[in-house]
């Protein structure tokens, strides 16, 4: 095969930060996305309606002329979160989602959630209304190792709160374990999850062999090959439960090469050719669309994209090495071999 006509695709998972970082970044999701879920985690984070609004308006405001993208809103989820403030925001179509962080598991998370009791009023009101409650999945107890905290995660939180909320419809983000593959799988139809592009392409050998490599280090942190493995398997099955969200997430170099540095892996400008390469190796390109384009919407209730992008097979494409912004520059992922889908909208 060398030529694919899908749907658009959707990013249900991505960080666009806000500022001079926003303005250089979004367009390189919006080239390729028509849609996306956005991610609240800014400094302050958007925990109300009125701010998402505002977010929302300053990510349309920094489209590039004539793009068509639509900016899916979500809510950081805290203790002090108004259960009746949720609800009115999906009730006025803005907010499609709300996010739940661990206190301090990932960048910009210390204003989430440390006691999971003190939020199931929120996260009834949302079993309620249908409104999903996307989960970054990892335990912050100092005692769990960072290459099992997902798993731990599942055990300790995640399993619980379904449990003790019937109908709550879950997101479970960028699963890299074998332990949450299978888990999604023994679940119904109020969970879903989504896979990030760089996990389906490396493991935690690429992030420290040789060297430590800044700009593959990411949270949830890449696991051993054989979550990898079981990653590419589920989302190249064709099963609706899995779904693209990159968690394309931006840092400029300087603070990704540091001593302390931030984490998150930059794909939003070559996502596509990326996951065209890996389906391909798997046999799997019939099933592209699925996961890109058609489970998510399925997911989150909403219209798969009636427009369409065609690949095309041919010479490698050359991406840029790094995204200028105003904030400074953005290296933009490197997923070690030859790209050879291009993308024409």
């Amino acid at each position: 095969m060398t030529k694919l006509t899908i749907r658009r695709p959707d990013d249900w998972h991505l960080h666009l930060r806000d500022g001079e970082m926003l303005k250089g970044i979004l367009p390189e999701t919006s080239r390729h996305f028509a849609r996306a879920i956005i991610m609240p985690n800014l400094v302050p984070p958007v925990v109300t309606g009125d701010q998402a609004a505002a977010y929302r308006d300053r990510i349309l405001a920094a489209l590039p002329e004539g793009a068509a993208f639509e900016p899916l809103m979500t809510l950081y989820l805290t203790e002090a979160t108004d259960p009746a403030d949720v609800a009115a925001a999906a009730a006025s179509g803005l907010v499609k989602a709300v996010k739940l962080y661990p206190a301090g598991a990932t960048t910009n998370s210390h204003s989430g959630v440390r006691d999971f009791d003190k939020v199931r009023p929120v996260l009834e009101r949302m079993a309620e209304i249908g409104l999903p409650l996307c989960l970054h999945g990892e335990v912050t107890d100092s005692d769990v190792d960072i290459f099992d905290r997902e798993a731990v995660f599942i055990d300790r939180v995640l399993d619980p709160i379904r449990r003790a909320t019937p109908g709550l419809r879950v997101v479970m983000e960028h699963i890299t374990t074998s332990d949450a593959v299978a888990y999604a799988r023994s679940a119904g139809d109020d969970l879903g999850a989504t896979i990030t592009t760089h996990h389906l392409v490396i493991n935690r050998n690429h992030i420290l062999v040789g060297g430590i490599k800044p700009h593959y280090y990411c949270l949830p942190v890449a696991k051993r090959e054989s979550h990898r493995l079981a990653l590419r398997e589920a989302a190249t099955s064709g099963e609706a439960r899995f779904f693209l969200g990159t968690d394309s997430a931006p840092h400029i170099d300087a603070l990704k090469e540091h001593a302390c540095g931030c984490a998150g892996c930059f794909t939003a400008t070559n996502t596509l050719s990326i996951l065209a390469e890996v389906f391909e190796q798997e046999g799997a390109l019939d099933r592209l669309e699925g996961f890109t384009s058609l489970n998510g919407p399925r997911f989150y209730r909403l219209p798969p994209n009636e427009a369409q992008i065609t690949l095309t097979r041919g010479a490698p494409v050359i991406y840029p090495d790094k995204i200028q912004t105003g904030a400074g520059p953005v290296t933009v992922f490197d997923p070690g071999f030859p790209l050879h889908w291009h993308v024409n909208n």
